[in-house]
């Protein structure tokens, strides 16, 4: 009878330690690795903004392009009709909106710190008695963020956009960008699989696809559901007689478009704004129209509308719109999702790729049954 063999205590820890060691290695590299490919970005932000966004547009415009393409339209002349359409609407909506937007953006902000400062007095006043200190310094800083985010919608200062670009000309070179996208864009993915080749070619154009198709998804269904969470909570706010209806319902729009934290924030403004202009009742109306808006797209709309389309959890969503908003500010916000969710379709594809060459690779039925009549 053979002795078992055992391994000495000091084997089995110096193998422990190469193990962190080598895995500590790699994770020195991945993050530097992390770190260059931050400062390219922060490099080219300038030109990577436009591309970004182009890209975002031409993800709603392409199905129409796509159709009428379908029907026997040259790709120039589909393409500039769609885009001729989008800048009309576009136009129209910035002639009709920005004047109530911009000009009331004060009156907004001025209507949330105060209703910020009415919480504040009902927290630290009869019968809760909460410490006045940390509440003060709590609602200041929420007030001064307010202030300077109005500050700036009224202004028009973007500072993300780059000190050396005006608003106005990122404005054209996006439309052009995505005019020449919506145009010759179905051409990309075919021209990368025959540059790539027949292994890397196929991969890289099977992923871009699905990340094309995810991102599409993900920005037409979000502004279904932006502009239905406006509507209602702006035909809300107008029967309770809000004088900031429109812009509130604007803002509600724009902040549909961050998931979790556009919505609460916007919500959160709308309350307090009628808090100050109406009263106390129709503030806890508002808050019973936001809430329910709110659970009605978490739970019914967006499940219904997204489907498996983006497929992240609530948790991932609001990790990156975090991360996202403390890196570049409101643009890194709002461009969380679709670059968080973009990523994911692309790990789904490695992982499918990985499960599919270790199933290839797994020895058969017929041959386990070979080796033991073998061993037999």
């Amino acid at each position: 009878m053979s002795e078992k063999k055992v391994r000495d205590r000091a084997v089995v820890i110096d193998d422990g330690f190469a193990g962190m060691q080598r895995w500590g290695l790699r994770i020195i590299v991945i993050a530097a690795a992390a770190v260059v490919i931050g400062w390219i970005i922060g490099q080219m932000w300038v030109i990577l903004f436009p591309v970004t966004m182009a890209l975002i547009v031409t993800s709603l415009l392409q199905p129409p392009v796509a159709w009428l393409r379908s029907k026997g339209w040259p790709s120039a002349v589909a393409a500039a009709t769609v885009m001729l359409t989008f800048i009309i609407a576009v136009i129209g909506l910035v002639a009709i909106l920005t004047p109530q937007v911009a000009g009331q953006a004060d009156e907004i902000a001025r209507g949330a710190t105060g209703g910020l400062q009415k919480v504040r007095d009902w927290l630290t006043g009869e019968p809760l008695n909460l410490s006045d200190g940390q509440i003060t310094r709590a609602i200041q800083a929420v007030q001064d963020k307010v202030q300077e985010s109005a500050a700036a919608i009224s202004s028009g200062v973007f500072s993300t956009i780059g000190a050396a670009t005006s608003a106005v000309i990122n404005f054209v070179v996006i439309l052009l960008l995505t005019f020449y996208f919506i145009k010759d864009g179905h051409r990309f993915l075919p021209w990368a699989r025959t540059v790539g080749g027949q292994r890397a070619g196929e991969h890289a154009g099977e992923a871009l696809e699905r990340s094309w198709g995810t991102l599409g998804g993900f920005i037409r269904t979000q502004t279904l559901v932006a502009f239905i969470d406006a509507v209602i909570i702006g035909i809300g706010l107008a029967i309770l007689g809000v004088e900031l209806a429109i812009p509130l319902a604007v803002l509600t729009f724009f902040g549909g478009y961050i998931p979790i934290v556009g919505a609460f924030i916007s919500g959160a403004v709308a309350v307090l704004v009628t808090l100050v202009t109406n009263d106390p009742k129709d503030a806890l109306i508002a808050l019973i129209i936001v809430v329910a808006v709110q659970q009605f797209e978490g739970n019914v709309l967006s499940p219904l509308l997204q489907g498996k389309n983006l497929n992240l959890h609530p948790a991932i969503v609001l990790l990156g719109v975090t991360a996202g908003g403390t890196l570049f500010g409101i643009t890194g916000a709002f461009l969380a999702v679709p670059v968080v969710a973009t990523a994911a379709e692309v790990l789904r594809y490695i992982n499918e790729r990985i499960d599919h060459a270790v199933s290839s690779d797994a020895p058969s039925e017929d041959s386990h049954a070979a080796d033991r009549l073998e061993s037999s």
